[in-house]
């Protein structure tokens, strides 16, 4: 039985997808350019991956069902639900990306802060491998928790309808189906 909310479904599924959108510019804007020496650092090589993992999910076929509802609110409803669910995997998985790209340029602007247009030489390295280990430990505080707690926290200072945005568990078991 249609409940009378399929116009709230369609204003958060605008609302996450304009999200998704805004995460995939900011990664798209992002430019490095590391020296030949410097390509394959920790860094560097984060940013070309979250670049590339945030392609992925904008190439990633879309998965919810694809019936047309046809005027039946019910229909309509159980769409609307599917695209929601679809449209938060795909933003949770930028907002990761997001995070990781920009733990990734703070690392570079420090490292650039450090040397100044100089290459590095061994009195740089202690000051290097600072600048190495903040990214590291940033790393690791970027847990399936913390995306999701920054993007339900972000949503619910803003007053969005959430109450049938996936679960934290959801969308890890979803992920974890499309590996």
């Amino acid at each position: 039985m249609a409940d009378g909310l399929n116009d709230a479904r369609a204003m958060r599924v605008a609302e996450i997808m304009t999200d998704f959108r805004n995460l995939q510019c900011y990664i798209a804007q992002i430019r490095a350019t590391p020296t030949a020496e410097e390509y394959y650092l920790e860094g560097y090589c984060l940013l070309r991956q979250c670049a590339s993992e945030a392609q992925a999910v904008l190439s990633a076929p879309f998965s919810a069902t694809n019936t047309s509802p046809g005027g039946n609110a019910e229909t309509e409803k159980t769409q609307l639900r599917s695209i929601i669910i679809d449209a938060c995997v795909r933003r949770f998985q930028c907002q990761r990306a997001y995070l990781r790209a920009h733990a990734g340029q703070r690392w570079m602007n420090s490292r650039n802060a450090i040397l100044r247009g100089q290459k590095a030489h061994a009195g740089h390295f202690p000051a290097l491998q600072a600048v190495d280990n903040n990214l590291r430990v940033e790393l690791a505080g970027i847990s399936d928790e913390h995306v999701d707690y920054t993007l339900r926290s972000q949503d619910a200072a803003q007053g969005k309808w959430l109450a049938e945005d996936p679960t934290l568990a959801t969308i890890q078991q979803i992920l974890s189906t499309r590996r």
